[in-house]
C-alpha cells in the first residue's frame, strides 16, 4: 500500500492519507522499530522504512565513478553528526589555491563523460535493484551535484565564493557551464531509464538565502535546469528539485524551468508554498528537527498539527522532517512524533 501511496502522491492523485518520506540517521530510533542495528545488519533501514509505512525514499546517483577518482576535489571535513562520530573528517587543503585555477577550471575536461550507453544500462539496473530492494517505497531516479553543488564538490565554498566574485560572468558563463555539460550528459542518460520520478538536488542557496545576486541565478542556473530537465521531461519523468537552504523566493523561477515539486528544508515558508503551489506541484518537508531535539512534547505536537492542516488539501504533500532525524532526538520525542503522524496524516 505505501508503494500505491508514494507514487500517487508524487502524481498528484488522491490519498487516504499524506504520503511520507524520512531522512533519517538516528540509530537508535530504528533499533527501537526493527529490533536491528544499523551498523552491522544491512536490512535495518529497509525495516525501518515498513515499520513507519514510508512512501518514497530520497535517492540520487552521479554515476559509477566518483569525481575524487576521476580529478581534484575538494574535502571541506566533516563535523560529528552521527552517534557514533563515524563520520568525522578532518579538512583537507583545497587542491585549488588561486582563484585563476577556478575561472580556467572545466569539468569535462577535468572529470570527463562516461560512455553513454553504459552510462543508461548503470542507471537502469541501479533503479531496478533499488526498487526491487524496496517493494513498499517509490524510489527515484536522480542527481546531487548539478551545478552550485558540482562546484561545491570541486572548489569547497572559499574558493567557490572567490572565482563568483571575482569575475561573475566568467564563473558563470564558463565555470558553471562546464558543470552544467557535464551534468546534462547524466540527466540525458537518466531520461533513457525507466524511471518515473528525477530528484534534482543542488544547494544553490544557504539558510539566509541566495548568496549571489537573484540575476546571476536567473542568468546562469534557472535557465540550465531547463534545459536539463526537457528531455526529462519529455520522457514523462516528473522533476522534484531540492536544495538546502531557504529557497522559496525563487519558487516562480523554479516552476518556469519545469520543476513538478519542491524538496526543501523548514526554513522555507511552507503556507506560502502551500497557498501558491499546494494543488498543482509535489510539496515535500514539513517538520523542523530542531523542534524533535530541542522542544517540549507540546511545541511538537503543535507543530505537527500546523503542517498537517496544511498538508490535509495538497494531494502531493510528502510529509518529511526537512533537515534529517539526527541522533541527538530523544527516544520519547521520536515516539510521541511517530504516533502524531499515524494520527494526523488521515484526510
Amino acid at each position: 500500500m505505501s508503494y500505491e501511496i508514494g507514487r500517487a502522491a508524487l502524481n498528484l492523485q488522491p490519498t487516504a492519507r499524506v504520503a511520507r518520506t524520512e531522512y533519517n540517521d538516528n540509530w537508535e530510533i530504528v533499533r527501537h522499530f526493527t529490533g536491528r542495528d544499523p551498523r552491522v545488519d544491512g536490512s535495518a533501514y529497509r525495516a525501518f522504512n515498513d515499520a513507519v509505512h514510508l512512501d518514497y525514499l530520497w535517492s540520487v546517483n552521479d554515476g559509477p565513478v566518483p569525481w575524487g577518482q576521476r580529478g581534484r576535489v575538494t574535502n571541506m571535513g566533516h563535523a560529528v553528526y552521527m552517534e557514533d562520530g563515524s563520520d568525522f573528517r578532518n579538512l583537507a587543503p583545497s587542491p585549488f589555491t588561486a582563484v585563476d585555477e577556478v575561472l580556467n577550471f572545466n569539468a569535462v575536461k577535468e572529470y570527463g563523460l562516461p560512455d553513454f550507453t553504459a552510462l543508461v544500462a548503470y542507471y537502469e539496473q541501479w533503479y531496478r535493484d533499488n526498487q526491487a530492494a524496496n517493494p513498499e517505497q517509490v524510489v527515484s531516479g536522480g542527481y546531487y551535484k548539478t551545478i552550485v553543488s558540482g562546484a561545491i564538490e570541486a572548489f569547497g565554498w572559499e574558493m567557490l565564493l572567490e572565482g563568483a566574485g571575482e569575475d561573475p560572468q566568467r564563473f558563470g558563463e564558463d565555470v558553471l557551464g562546464s558543470i552544467f555539460e557535464l551534468s546534462r550528459h547524466h540527466f540525458n542518460a537518466w531520461a533513457e531509464t525507466s524511471i518515473e520520478f528525477f530528484m534534482n538536488h543542488d544547494d544553490m542557496v544557504w539558510t539566509a538565502g541566495p548568496f549571489m545576486n537573484p540575476d546571476f541565478y536567473r542568468t546562469y542556473i534557472f535557465p540550465r535546469y531547463k534545459e536539463l530537465w526537457a528531455p526529462l521531461k519529455a520522457a514523462g519523468k516528473r522533476v522534484i528539485y531540492c536544495s538546502d537552504g531557504t529557497f522559496d523566493m525563487f519558487l516562480d523561477d523554479l516552476v518556469d524551468a519545469g520543476a513538478d515539486g519542491f524538496c526543501f528544508e523548514p526554513t522555507n515558508d511552507l503556507p506560502k508554498m502551500v497557498a501558491k503551489y499546494g494543488k498543482t506541484h509535489v510539496i515535500m518537508g514539513g517538520a523542523d528537527c530542531r523542534t524533535m531535539s530541542f522542544g517540549t512534547p507540546e511545541e511538537i505536537e503543535r507543530e505537527l498539527r500546523d503542517t498537517f492542516a496544511l498538508a490535509r488539501d495538497c494531494p502531493g504533500f510528502v510529509f518529511a522532517t526537512g533537515n534529517h532525524l539526527p541522533a541527538n532526538i530523544p527516544l520519547e520525542h521520536a515516539l510521541l512524533y511517530f504516533d502524531l503522524i499515524e494520527q494526523l496524516g488521515v484526510r
